[in-house]
C-alpha cells in the first residue's frame, strides 16, 4: 500500500491499492461507525487483527491521506486516528457494501434495521453521517 504505487491506470485498481484489503476497510469502518480511534481500540475489534498488520494498515492509510494521526489528549504515549476529508468521502462506498451485505448475509437485527432505513434515502443518510464525521474533525482540531 505504498503511496502512489500504481499497478495500472484503472481507477478501481488504484483505489483498491489504497483501501481495498480487508483490514483497511475494517479500520475505516471502525472510524466511521465504531467510535474507535486508538491503536488499542482497533485491536479490540471482533475480527482480531494482528498487531503487525494493524500497524502496517494504519501507516498506509495515513500515507495515502485517508486517516491522520494525532496526539491523544489524555496520554502522551497514545496516538489517536481520525478520518480525513478524503477518508470521509469513502462513506458512500462503505454504505453500498453494507447494503449489498444486508441482502446476502445474516446480521444483527439493529444493524439490519439501520441499513434498511438508510436505503430508503441513501443521499440523506450519507449527508447526515458525513456531517457528523466532519464535526468530529472540527472538534478535534479545536481541541489541539
Amino acid at each position: 500500500m505504498e503511496l502512489n504505487k500504481k499497478r495500472s491506470n484503472c481507477p478501481l485498481s488504484c483505489s483498491l491499492d489504497v483501501f481495498g484489503d480487508k483490514w483497511s476497510l475494517l479500520i475505516i469502518r471502525d472510524l466511521m461507525f465504531g467510535n474507535k480511534c486508538t491503536y488499542n481500540d482497533f485491536l479490540k475489534s471482533d475480527e482480531g487483527i494482528a498487531t503487525n498488520i494493524l500497524a502496517s494498515r494504519l501507516k498506509g492509510l495515513e500515507e495515502n491521506g485517508i486517516i491522520e494521526k494525532l496526539a491523544h489528549p489524555d496520554s502522551k504515549a497514545k496516538k489517536m486516528y481520525r478520518l480525513t476529508p478524503k477518508g470521509i468521502d469513502l462513506l458512500p462506498v462503505i454504505m453500498e457494501v453494507y447494503i449489498w451485505s444486508e441482502k446476502y448475509y445474516e446480521m444483527p437485527a439493529d444493524l439490519k434495521a439501520t441499513i434498511q432505513e438508510a436505503r430508503k434515502d441513501k443521499e440523506k443518510f450519507v449527508k447526515q453521517i458525513t456531517k457528523e464525521l466532519k464535526i468530529k474533525i472540527k472538534e478535534k482540531k479545536s481541541d489541539s
